[in-house]
C-alpha cells in the first residue's frame, strides 16, 4: 500500500475513533447534540477511509455530504447550540435537537446543487469562521472559571481548525500529492481529531466548575 494512503488511513482512523468514543461520553452526559455530531464525524472519517481504499462513487457522495453538512452546519450550529447548554443555560427539547439536524441536513442537499458550486466554499469558510469565533467565547468563559489550560487548549483547537478550513478550499501545500506524512489529508484528520478530544475535556471541565460555584 503506497505510504501516503496509510497516513492518511492512521488519520481517519484516529478521528472515527475518537469520534465514536467520545460520542458516547457526550451522550452519557445527556448532550445529545454534540454526540451525534461526533458520531457524523466517525462515520464521515470511516466513509472517506473507505472510498480512499476503493474510490467507490457511492462512498463520494457520503463523503461529499457528510463533510459539507459538518463544515456548514454540524460544528458552527449544532456542536455551537450543544456547547450552549452551558454557556447559556440553552435545554434544547427533542423536538429542537431533530430539527437541528433535519433541517441543516435540507440545507445541505441545497448547498451541494449546481446552483451554489462556486458560492460553496466561501460559505464554508463563513460558516467555519462563526465556529471559531463562538470557541473563543467559550475559551474566554472557561478561563473565567479558572480552567485557563482547557482554554488554552481550545484556542489551539480554534486556530489549528480555522487554518484547515482556509486551506480546504484556499491553499494547496506545495507538492501535497507527493507528502507522505505532512500531506493536507492526515494534518487535517489529526487537527480534527484533536478538536472532538479537547472540546470533551474542556466540556466536562466548565460543567465541574459551574457546579462548584453553585450556577
Amino acid at each position: 500500500m503506497d505510504p501516503r494512503l496509510i497516513c492518511i488511513c492512521i488519520g481517519t482512523i484516529a478521528l472515527a475513533a475518537s469520534g465514536f468514543y467520545y460520542g458516547v461520553k457526550f451522550c452519557k452526559l445527556k448532550n445529545y447534540l454534540i454526540g451525534v455530531e461526533w458520531f457524523l464525524l466517525a462515520t464521515s472519517s470511516t466513509n472517506f477511509m473507505i472510498y480512499e481504499l476503493n474510490h467507490s462513487p457511492i462512498n463520494y457522495l457520503g463523503v461529499e455530504f457528510l463533510d459539507t453538512f459538518s463544515r456548514a452546519f454540524g460544528l458552527p450550529i449544532v456542536t455551537v447550540a450543544g456547547l450552549m447548554v452551558l454557556t447559556h443555560r440553552y435545554r434544547p427539547s427533542i423536538r429542537a435537537d431533530l430539527l437541528l439536524f433535519v433541517v441543516p441536513s435540507l440545507a445541505t442537499l441545497a448547498l451541494l446543487t449546481s446552483y451554489m458550486a462556486n458560492d460553496l466554499k466561501y460559505i464554508l469558510l463563513f460558516m467555519w469562521s462563526i465556529f471559531t469565533i463562538y470557541l473563543a467565547y467559550f475559551a474566554y468563559v472557561l478561563h473565567k472559571y479558572g480552567e485557563k489550560r482547557h482554554a488554552f487548549g481550545v484556542i489551539i483547537a480554534a486556530i489549528t481548525n480555522q487554518t484547515i478550513a482556509y486551506m480546504y478550499d484556499f491553499y494547496k501545500i506545495p507538492g501535497d500529492a507527493a507528502n507522505v506524512v505532512m500531506n493536507f489529508y492526515t494534518i487535517a484528520l489529526f487537527v480534527w481529531s484533536y478538536l472532538t478530544i479537547q472540546i470533551y475535556y474542556s466540556y466536562c471541565a466548565l460543567q465541574r466548575a459551574m457546579e462548584q460555584r453553585g450556577r
